[in-house]
């Protein structure tokens, strides 16, 4: 069944009512904690990569040295 414009664009009024938008409060908030976490994986993969590195060059000087 096929609406017509003028009842689509009401019905997206309605649902666009219904969206709750956050505050610049939790907006700021979520933010801080995004950039935190990403600050946090980025130097736990900086240590692995560093600890696989160490690891690799020790094997490598061990079995061709």
């Amino acid at each position: 069944m096929a609406t017509n414009p003028v009842q689509f664009i009401s019905q997206v009024r309605a649902e666009v009512a219904k969206i709750s938008w956050p505050g610049r409060r939790e907006v700021t908030t979520t933010t801080i904690m995004v950039l935190i976490m990403a600050t946090l994986a980025s130097l736990f993969f900086f240590l692995v990569d560093m600890a696989i590195r160490g690891g690799l060059g020790f094997l490598v000087r061990a079995v061709g040295g």
